[in-house]
């Protein structure tokens, strides 16, 4: 398969997770996306149990593929691959999540890792060329305080109403930041097969 094709991954990995959840949403009588937890969706003993475990183990094979195109193309093309390597923490909290569901004491565990990763964002624009990135300011500001947003979930009388909606913000920053970066790969590798660097 060629990286270009593969690098499309990282658009299919976040829409896969939003279908998943808004679906075992929807399913899930009572459930509020504002007020309830995302992991909710796949308590042990939850009628989507199994339909939010799939989804999300689906959701992490995608962003693998995701992770290994983005340093592929990292190699050939010269760009450090440390922001590209925190993505792997999400790859591996998301599966730990939908492996050990709730309550199990592993879910919070495995599920933890990816904490880190609005450090990928950070860490992009101090070692990426600046003029070899177009538009990555933007896309870095805008991933990077929404996922920071995510955080409020440590505060719990800052919204304390609305818990569920403090836990997408996060999932919406790493949606927008493995969006543009697939965008923005996709671009690179063209560069490269055209003219042997980037543009």
């Amino acid at each position: 398969m060629k990286n270009n094709w593969l690098l499309k991954t990282g658009y299919l990995s976040p829409i896969l997770f939003w279908i998943t959840i808004l679906i075992c949403g929807f399913l899930t009588p009572g459930y509020s996306h504002m007020e309830n937890m995302v992991s909710e969706l796949g308590e042990i003993g939850s009628q989507t149990q199994y339909i939010f475990a799939s989804g999300l183990i689906l959701t992490a094979i995608l962003s693998i593929f995701f992770n290994i195109s983005l340093y592929k193309t990292c190699r050939k093309s010269g760009l450090n691959v440390i922001p590209v390597l925190l993505l792997w923490t999400f790859s591996f909290s998301i599966l730990g999540a939908a492996i050990f569901p709730l309550p199990l004491k592993l879910h919070g565990i495995l599920g933890s890792p990816s904490i880190i990763l609005f450090l990928s964002p950070l860490l992009a624009i101090f070692y990426w060329k600046i003029y070899s990135v177009k538009n990555i300011k933007l896309y870095f500001f805008l991933s990077f305080a929404v996922m920071l947003l995510g955080f409020l979930v440590l505060f719990p009388n800052i919204l304390q109403d609305y818990f569920g909606l403090k836990q997408r913000l996060f999932h919406l920053g790493w949606s927008v930041w493995f969006i543009y970066l697939t965008f923005l790969f996709i671009k690179i590798e063209k560069g490269l097969s055209n003219s042997g660097k980037i543009n």
